[in-house]
């Protein structure tokens, strides 16, 4: 599918800027050239907007309890619902690329997790990976959107995906897990063995972009400087919030063994995508055939050649794709669990 070129430069300026994180940032492919002539003064939330509109998504804000939850939403209403999760130091606007595909077809909620993005929390907020899928779940009911939910997560978001999946069989359709993140036994890379390694990757100085880039991309291509400068700033900003949510991935680690890790995983009913960079240095490749032994309804995990940690900003066409067909197949199948949820919600008589 053909896109105007105005239209693929705001794309791509986007996806610099915003929609990068601490373990993820964005490829520049064929608009570079057209990108290394941005005029020096930009006006970045009117360009993020303007690639959320692109995608087919609207910003909304919904308070919940403590949690004011800033979150991206588009596509029919009427259509079976999908829930994008994104990952470390992240925010909703990695999906944006993704996001373009389903827009068309399915109703798409992408939310900010607290302390990151817009979504705004108190100070002293748990900020730990059971307190987050829970304040999730509460935003999922007060959206109306916990029937039949298609959920997706991306590293981090993946770990929060499969608890919410565990917790809540009755009401997850399906289940999407990219490149993401655990206590699992193929663990082989140091940033899952000891999830303090993660602050490696903290952006909090000038020039830490590129050694961020060369770890969670497969590929690092030319950025423009004044684009990199940028991010660099909105990075250094988050770096403190981000170094909590570390150290809360680190005590998971330390609550949780394989075994017991497992044994969560297996309250998972959805049936369930997976998919990977072959060349993850974050989260090794191994994981996506263990995350298979051990589910209950897995389909064969897709392993994407060439791409790092990032497949939904490095390869978002062949992410979209093959989501789209999981999606599609798996929209007409029964939960097994739909008939004891109805009788357990049916009056007595």
């Amino acid at each position: 599918m053909s896109e105007l070129p105005n239209k693929k430069i705001l794309h791509f300026l986007n996806s610099l800027l915003l929609s990068l994180s601490t373990l993820g940032v964005v490829t520049l492919s064929h608009q570079a050239n057209a990108a290394s002539n941005v005029a020096e003064n930009i006006d970045y939330l009117k360009v993020v907007q303007e690639e959320r509109t692109w995608a087919g998504l609207s910003s909304k804000t919904l308070r919940v309890g403590d949690v004011v939850w800033s979150y991206s939403e588009g596509g029919p209403k009427n259509k079976p619902t999908i829930l994008l999760i994104h990952g470390l130091a992240s925010s909703r606007d990695t999906w944006n690329s993704v996001a373009k595909s389903l827009t068309p077809y399915y109703h798409v909620i992408i939310p900010d997790l607290p302390s990151a993005g817009a979504t705004q929390v108190p100070a002293n907020f748990d900020l730990s990976v059971p307190n987050v899928t829970e304040q999730l779940r509460r935003f999922i009911e007060a959206a109306h959107i916990q029937d039949n939910l298609n959920i997706a997560g991306h590293s981090l978001g993946g770990t929060i995906a499969m608890f919410y999946a565990s917790q809540y069989p009755f009401d997850t359709k399906s289940l999407f897990l990219m490149s993401t993140g655990g206590i699992f036994k193929s663990t082989n890379t140091n940033y899952l063995r000891n999830p303090i390694y993660l602050k490696q990757l903290l952006i909090t100085q000038k020039g830490d972009l590129d050694f961020v880039m060369n770890k969670v991309m497969f590929h690092q291509p030319f950025t423009a400087s004044i684009i990199k400068n940028e991010q660099e700033k909105l990075f250094i900003a988050k770096s403190a919030d981000t170094a909590k949510i570390i150290n809360q991935i680190d005590a998971l680690n330390r609550l949780y063994t394989p075994m017991t890790f497992t044994t969560m995983l297996k309250n998972i009913e959805a049936p369930t995508m997976i998919l990977w960079g072959a060349q993850d240095q974050i989260v090794n490749v191994d994981v996506a055939n263990e995350l298979k032994s051990v589910l209950k309804r897995p389909e064969n995990p897709i392993i994407l050649q060439r791409v790092g940690h990032m497949p939904l900003l490095e390869a978002p066409e062949r992410v979209a794709e093959n989501y789209l067909s999981f999606l599609n197949k798996v929209q007409p199948l029964q939960n097994p669990f739909s008939d004891q949820k109805h009788e357990q919600f049916e009056p007595k008589k």
